[in-house]
């Protein structure tokens, strides 16, 4: 079960499918993670100690560090009045909702709840 406030998840970025493909086997292999496929652009393991993730929606070039909330709204909030700045409002996904922003020095994350 997530923690609130807690990183949940890594998300590695490729470019295609054929690339994810290519990241899970690799990952498969060598530290014996198994995925879940949610569709043709995403899988995701929770055998690699925090949740990772294999996302090929193109969107990313860095791994993408995701926090889980259970009150995503409320962090939101928060974000926007520390000084971060929203690069993807909320939206949904298989299994909840999430949004991206920047910490005021330019890092991106991600927070999600269901």
């Amino acid at each position: 079960m997530p923690i609130h406030n807690h990183i949940d998840l890594i998300e590695f970025p490729v470019k295609s499918g054929a690339q994810l493909k290519q990241t899970k086997e690799f990952f498969s292999s060598v530290f014996g993670w198994k995925y879940n496929d949610w569709g043709d652009d995403y899988s995701d393991t929770t055998d690699s100690g925090a949740s990772s993730g294999v996302n090929a929606d193109g969107g990313a070039s860095m791994p993408l560090t995701v926090v889980y909330s259970s009150d995503l709204e409320k962090t939101k909030e928060l974000v926007v009045k520390n000084g971060g700045k929203i690069i993807a409002d909320v939206y949904e996904f298989p299994g909840g909702r999430r949004f991206h922003f920047t910490e005021p020095n330019g890092s991106e994350l991600a927070v999600w709840s269901e």
